[in-house]
């Protein structure tokens, strides 16, 4: 063969495929592996030359990892580094999470989205917002930081609660004939301009407002274009079990695939309860439905604190919200609904407030809530948890992210352990104090659920963070270490492999990490990032 770009010498394999770890020699060229000679064959044959030759005894090659639920939207034009992702071995990330992301927009809907989730990625006042279509985001991914692209690779999902603000607005309503024939052609569009799929947050407004018929409606154009349906669905608390179930019919009647977002079973009424939720799963299966998920590795959840109210409350969008806070007597509403009934914004279940941990504000001198829950803070003032919610709403402008202290580890093992599992960190990176999951993810399956667990074993472990997940996507060409695939890979020490990043400390990088490439390029080499910018847009493949 030619002389290779760079040989990877001694290594062992997991291939991405759950096949077993084998040793081999693996080159690679002009951003593609060109070789992989296998120990058993090598004495009958030369070895692979190249420019660069990296003995990799003791580590294990696999392909890069990807992130099927990330909220890297705009941290990936904002920081070249986002050494969050590229240290862990993500060398792709599934964005437009959750129904809301910032494409496709009009001024006004732009404007709105910004609001909406400004605890996700900031406010964006350090981003040149020069897109409106998902086509423009996508081309923004490419051009990245002056033209050299951005660190890791990004996929894009359609955000349906994005589409009907668009289309529909803010109100609680079904979309007219009209609207709908609107919000059906922004998702066509979204996917031919290289959309994977399309997101919803059917717990956050004003995607929550869409009743199945809409929804099912637009996941048959997804289905025509060949993309999958990713829902964030209605309910992970009481009615979770109805929730999954609506979800699984609602994508097969609209022949169309479905991942489930984040899939977990929170807050007491589920405490072991992950079985009857595989048992559905494997029903539907068995039955032909075309069913995968992800989840993260981890108990406590991580969303907004406005997300916590009921629906009624987000009508009319933030302005109306910060309205109804304001008033005394709605406020009072909002509280009997969250504390008694149990909001549809917390699951339909009665919000506990020590359970709720503020992990990140927008207005700085709000920063002594940081890292403690709503129910310390108020402790701590002499007043109602409720109080002290609402101040925070308000003066920070909606703005707070929150930690839910809510969910079970019995369960996260048993949906772990599933076939159709994959990983997603969910990370939000926004905040002085995110969830660990965020820098974490993917070193802490291998280290805590792989190495000192053995719930999974480290090839399975890495079929679900590569192989799986491509298979998805519909990427022909990553996912796997094979010939001819692309060159996105991540070495990494078994024996050492670990999520930096606590609770305490969530911003630490992961250790046993020390290469990752994207297109055959070194991102982190030697345990440090490199300024390489090889990330660009992935788009969907017909």
């Amino acid at each position: 063969m030619d002389h290779a770009d760079l040989v990877i010498q001694d290594v062992d394999v997991a291939d991405g495929s759950g096949a077993p770890t084998y040793r081999a020699d693996v080159a690679v060229k002009g951003g593609r592996i060109v070789a992989i000679v296998q120990e058993a064959a090598a004495a009958g044959c030369q070895r692979p030359r190249g420019t660069r030759e990296l003995d990799a005894e003791g580590l294990v090659l696999a392909p890069g990892f990807i992130d099927m639920h990330a909220h890297s939207d705009l941290a990936l034009l904002r920081d070249p580094d986002h050494s969050a992702k590229a240290a862990q071995g993500v060398t792709l990330e599934v964005i437009g999470q959750d129904g809301l992301s910032y494409a496709p927009v009009d001024d006004r809907t732009l404007a709105e989205v910004r609001r909406t989730i400004t605890g996700w990625n900031g406010h964006g006042d350090d981003i040149d917002f020069t897109w409106r279509s998902v086509g423009e985001y996508l081309d923004r991914l490419d051009h990245g930081f002056d033209g050299e692209g951005i660190a890791v690779n990004a996929a894009y999902l359609v955000p349906q609660g994005t589409v009907r603000m668009l289309a529909v607005g803010w109100e609680d309503r079904e979309a007219t004939p009209q609207e709908l024939a609107r919000m059906r052609q922004l998702v066509a569009d979204g996917l031919r301009e290289g959309a994977v799929g399309m997101s919803s947050g059917l717990t956050y407004t004003p995607g929550m407002y869409a009743r199945d018929a809409e929804l099912t409606a637009l996941c048959r154009v997804v289905a025509e274009h060949g993309g999958y349906y990713c829902p964030h669905h209605r309910s992970y608390g009481a009615g979770a079990l109805e929730a999954y179930e609506e979800m699984v019919t609602l994508a097969r009647e609209a022949g169309c695939p479905l991942h489930l977002a984040h899939a977990t079973m929170n807050f007491g009424v589920n405490e072991g309860k992950a079985p009857d939720l595989l048992a559905l799963l494997d029903k539907a299966l068995a039955e032909g439905a075309d069913i995968t998920l992800d989840t993260y590795p981890y108990t406590p959840g991580c969303t907004t604190l406005v997300a916590m109210l009921p629906s009624w409350a987000g009508e009319g969008g933030p302005e109306a919200v910060l309205a109804r806070l304001r008033d005394d007597a709605t406020a009072e509403r909002v509280r009997h609904h969250m504390e008694v009934v149990g909001a549809d914004g917390c699951h339909g279940v009665p919000i506990a407030w020590d359970t709720i941990e503020i992990s990140g504000v927008s207005e700085p001198g709000l920063g002594s809530y940081v890292g403690r829950t709503v129910q310390e803070s108020a402790d701590l003032r002499g007043e109602a948890p409720w109080t002290t919610a609402r101040r925070l709403l308000v003066e920070d402008r909606l703005g707070p992210t929150i930690l839910q202290h809510v969910g079970h580890e019995e369960n996260v093992r048993a949906i772990m352990r599933h076939r159709v599992h994959t990983g997603g960190s969910d990370g939000i990176l926004h905040g002085s104090k995110p969830h660990p999951r965020a820098y974490g993810t993917f070193p802490h399956y291998l280290g805590r659920y792989v190495r000192e667990l053995g719930v999974l074993s480290l090839e399975e472990c890495v079929a679900r963070l590569t192989g799986r997940p491509a298979a998805r996507l519909r990427l022909p060409d990553r996912g796997l270490v094979r010939e001819g695939y692309r060159a996105d890979l991540v070495l990494f020490d078994p024996a050492t492999v670990a999520a930096g990043s606590t609770f305490a400390a969530p911003r630490t990088l992961p250790t046993g990490i020390p290469h990752v490439l994207i297109d055959g390029r070194f991102v982190v080499e030697d345990g440090r990032r490199t300024d390489v910018l090889a990330g660009r847009a992935v788009r969907r493949t017909a």
